[in-house]
């Protein structure tokens, strides 16, 4: 007897409609990034994105150059990757932005690094058998090559951060089109009367034997030696009147002194008057036997600190009184000054620190300048470039360096009798930030543009000018930048424009045979012709009449009258050419000039991004020439960002071991990952560092990833032609909530872009896609998905809803992840041949409002999962074995009855119209009831079907949609 074979229970599993798609769960940044960067090389997606927005708005942004200087650091990923959200946002909506990366050549640390070098190498004594030109010109090549090799490996690495720009045509300060740019800036600030040559006290480095602008100051703690010093009066009498004192009363024998204070013995050969404040009372006091005299108010803090043992107050006058008084310097004659020297009058002396009576040296100081030349005393700087002296002062310093002159005067003074105290302190004190030594203040023959003096065409001083800029023509980004910037322009002394160095663009002065120095408008602009044909070279390679080929005297109001018959430069050969070359400052500063207008980017530009470092660097360096020239700001809105800092907030730095390599991270998170850590930031103050943000950064980047991917893969049998149309999609169901929500996506995201608010769009796209998206639209939808027939309506809208979505979010995350976002668009649209980036957010129509009831349906939705929570502990674990009970006394949720069940992921819900207002959600078993064995719900339908499967009805209809 044959035994009867058992039946099979049917397997559905085929039948679902599974998420399928070619979009890796596994990102492999590091490996997949440099192929995307082929294919848009290919592509030329730059020159294609700038040709898809021919005839839009221009936005114009301007690239302050980075240093051609060893690899990028984190700061430049830092700047360049929101520099290049900028240049994508502004993209993807719709405007274009070209930008040109620059880098700036010339200059200091290039010089610096090089001479290093060649003298390692051994090569100082060649360099010395030169003439000045040869050396310089050998110097100048070797600085040109190194520029040239930092700068092609700068750029691959800012490619390598998915960084779109011309790379193909940067702006270089050496180039040839570019110097000349920068001469013609030169010219016209000259023809305005701003520039003029001075013997003034200017920052100098020793090391580098050349002058320093404050943006070339870094500032460190240093210890230095205070002094207190006794200068005897020349005249007892004299100073006695001056207190109202009878000269010839008993106990007033004794020669009364100047009681003065310095951080700096060493400037002390150089001292020629002492300053007192006209409005202050100074007092003449017996300290320990000596007559001195030292301000009312300073007298006990001085004593006290010295450890006096006696202090008698005997008399006290105003400063005016001692004007005029004469005294004795302690160890110098008066044949420098070719008078006595005497106290004058300042008004920048205080009562915070020292006597109220300040040393003043004109040869090494600002305000010691101003006082030297208001009272028509000589500006005399002994102290030669290499810091040592020279031969004006006495014999025992002669040759010494100013540091080890410190110590040397001080003995002197205390062997002397004049040193009355001294003792070391801890400041901030300015150091050279190439060679990391300390710089002095010396005064030597340099070029200036001036902040206070007139332009010739009216308007205003540089200083005021830059002031109601500050105040009224620029946007500040954080508002901070505005009273920063405008204090820096307060205070700001005239610009040194002029270094005593070989690599950089030469100031285009000559001397003439009888020692007068001559340059003009016109002859700027005639070396600037040459320079545009045969590079700054030309300077040290040919002479005077080659340089002068362009120039004609004849049509020079402002030249020399012996000048006038010079034409083509036939008469130049009594002219001697000078060398210093202008602070890379005036250069990259002139770029407005050499790149915008040159290149016809447009005048002036929306933008100008960089740290906060630049208010005082190149902000400022672009503001003041561009003032001078075109009388306006080089830019409208300047957006400041923070350094970036380790985690316990100290500067990185490889000798503290705190440093993280570009080249590392990239290695180990991709570009991607980081430029999602970029966006996160909020970046206004500093900015904190370390590998493990990039590791939280790396999670939440996959997140969003996976929502990328859950979406795409829902649509791999969807193409737009099958889409349902928006508007016909209801307000009411939870693809029309979701519309509204993706909506309110595009807005507040394209907001924070326009706004430069990168932080919140990064907020906003993150919660989108983790919580909007994932944990909400996302779960409610996937029955549908996987469950309805294919082409249902209610699935096909859904992926309709998803495919605008996917769409939205390629675009809105393209500025941000390029490389992912346009790999997730690739598989949107199954074609290697689209992009992304050749879109725009307004492609996308989400205009779109849900029904204003959705509120309550989510609060609704929120009780009813507690309930659920509350029923495991009855035995119900799976959503799909429950029902819902909501109360709705007032009907607010009827219109939405269809979605309820898939937005709790339960079988069933049920509204309740008769229950009390503030009723709770409860929660129905439907265990006894049966399950369907595809989609595991108990709707009530489910029943036994031809093929013996247990199946609701949607689920028999999906099946038996395939089997046809």
């Amino acid at each position: 007897m044959d035994t009867p074979t058992q039946t099979s229970k049917p397997n559905y599993k085929n039948t679902l409609n599974l998420p399928k798609t070619d979009f890796a769960m596994k990102a492999n940044l590091s490996q997949n990034e440099p192929l995307t960067l082929k294919r848009w090389d290919a592509a030329g997606m730059y020159e294609t994105i700038l040709k898809s927005r021919e005839h839009a708005e221009n936005f114009v942004f301007h690239d302050g150059p980075p240093y051609a200087n060893g690899a990028i650091h984190v700061g430049h990923l830092l700047n360049k990757v929101l520099k290049d959200i900028v240049v994508r946002t502004r993209t993807m909506m719709g405007k274009k932005c070209a930008f040109i990366p620059g880098w700036d050549c010339h200059g200091l640390p290039i010089e610096h690094r090089v001479m290093t070098d060649m003298m390692a190498a051994g090569k100082a004594e060649k360099l010395n058998t030169l003439t000045e030109d040869q050396r310089r010109m050998a110097v100048r090549r070797e600085c040109a090559k190194y520029a040239e090799k930092f700068i092609k490996l700068q750029a691959e690495q800012m490619k390598r951060l998915l960084t779109l720009g011309d790379y193909a045509h940067p702006y270089l300060t050496m180039a040839k089109e570019y110097e000349q740019g920068v001469m013609e800036v030169f010219a016209q600030l000259v023809e305005q009367g701003l520039v003029y040559r001075a013997l003034k006290p200017v920052h100098w480095s020793i090391a580098n034997q050349t002058a320093l602008a404050e943006a070339e100051l870094e500032y460190e703690d240093r210890e230095d030696p205070s002094v207190y010093v006794d200068f005897e009066a020349e005249d007892r009498e004299a100073v006695l009147r001056a207190f109202g004192l009878d000269p010839d009363a008993e106990g007033l024998e004794s020669t009364p002194s100047f009681m003065i204070w310095t951080t700096t013995p060493w400037t002390l050969p150089a001292n020629l008057a002492i300053a007192a404040h006209a409005r202050f009372k100074y007092s003449l006091v017996r300290v320990d036997g000596s007559l001195t005299v030292i301000a009312s108010e300073l007298v006990e803090k001085v004593t006290k600190g010295a450890k006096a043992e006696r202090v008698e107050r005997l008399a006290e006058a105003d400063g005016a009184a001692l004007v005029g008084l004469k005294y004795k310097h302690p160890f110098c004659d008066d044949s420098i000054l070719g008078k006595p020297r005497q106290v004058v009058s300042a008004e920048y002396v205080t009562l915070e620190d020292g006597t109220g009576l300040v040393h003043t040296a004109p040869g090494h100081g600002t305000e010691d300048y101003q006082t030297g030349l208001r009272e028509g005393i000589e500006i005399y700087c002994p102290v030669r470039g290499d810091g040592t002296y020279d031969d004006t002062v006495p014999e025992w310093l002669r040759g010494k360096s100013v540091w080890d002159a410190n110590k040397m005067v001080m003995e002197h003074l205390r062997d002397s009798g004049h040193l009355y105290h001294s003792h070391m302190f801890t400041h901030s004190y300015p150091h050279d930030w190439r060679s990391k030594t300390p710089v002095i203040f010396r005064s030597t023959e340099q070029w200036f543009i001036g902040v206070e003096q007139p332009l010739k065409r009216g308007g205003g001083t540089l200083r005021s000018m830059g002031l109601e800029a500050a105040e009224k023509k620029i946007n500040f980004v954080p508002e901070w930048g505005r009273n920063r910037l405008r204090g820096m322009l307060e205070s700001r002394p005239d610009w040194c424009i002029s270094r005593q160095r070989a690599w950089g663009l030469p100031i285009p002065a000559f001397q003439t045979s009888d020692g007068d120095v001559f340059m003009t408008a016109a002859s700027i602009r005639a070396v600037g012709k040459v320079f545009a044909q045969r590079g700054s070279d030309a300077w040290f390679t040919e002479g005077p009449d080659k340089l002068l080929e362009f120039y004609d005297g004849a049509k020079d109001p402002d030249g020399p009258v012996g000048l006038k018959t010079m034409d083509s430069g036939a008469h130049a050969g009594s002219l001697t050419k000078m060398h210093d070359i202008l602070d890379v400052w005036f250069e990259s500063g002139s770029s407005w000039n050499s790149v915008l207008k040159q290149r016809g980017l447009g005048y002036p530009a929306d933008l100008y991004l960089e740290g906060s470092d630049q208010h005082r660097g190149w902000f400022q360096a672009s503001l003041l020439p561009a003032l001078g020239v075109t009388g306006e700001p080089p830019y409208k809105t300047l957006l400041t960002h923070g350094f970036i800092v380790d985690k316990d907030g100290r500067k990185m730095s490889k000798s503290l071991g705190n440093t993280l390599e570009v080249e590392d991270l990239l290695k180990q998170f991709g570009a991607d990952v980081c430029r999602w850590w970029v966006s996160s930031l909020a970046f206004e103050n500093d900015i904190k560092m370390d590998i493990g943000f990039f590791k939280t950064a790396g999670d939440s980047y996959v997140k969003v990833r996976n929502t990328l991917r859950y979406l795409l893969s829902n649509l791999q049998d969807f193409t737009p032609e099958k889409a349902v149309a928006v508007g016909d999609v209801s307000k009411t169901s939870i693809d029309g909530w979701m519309l509204g929500e993706a909506a309110k996506l595009k807005r507040e995201v394209a907001e924070a872009f326009e706004k430069y608010e990168f932080r919140t769009a990064h907020l906003k796209l993150y919660d989108f896609c983790n919580d909007t998206l994932s944990a909400v639209y996302c779960v409610a939808v996937k029955d549908r998905l996987y469950c309805d027939k294919a082409d249902s309506r209610r699935r096909r809208t859904t992926q309709t809803v998803m495919w605008q979505i996917a769409e939205l979010l390629c675009r809105l995350l393209a500025p941000i992840v390029p490389h992912t976002a346009d790999e997730a668009y690739r598989s949107l649209w199954k074609d290697d041949s689209r992009s992304v980036h050749l879109t725009s957010l307004d492609d996308v129509k989400i205009d779109y409002a849900a029904d204003a009831g959705w509120a309550k349906v989510m609060e609704a939705c929120e009780t009813a999962r507690k309930a659920l929570e509350s029923a495991k502990a009855a035995g119900i674990e799976n959503p799909l074995d429950a029902e819902v009970v909501l109360p709705d006394p007032k009907k607010e949720l009827d219109r939405f009855k269809a979605d309820l069940a898939d937005l709790l992921g339960v079988s069933r819900v049920k509204l309740d119209a008769a229950a009390e207002e503030g009723a709770a959600a409860s929660v129905v078993d439907l265990r006894s009831e049966p399950r369907c064995e595809r989609s595991w719900r108990r709707d009530g339908t489910v029943k036994e079907r031809a093929d013996g499967g247990m199946l609701s009805d949607r689920d028999w209809e999906a099946v038996q949609s395939m089997a046809q």
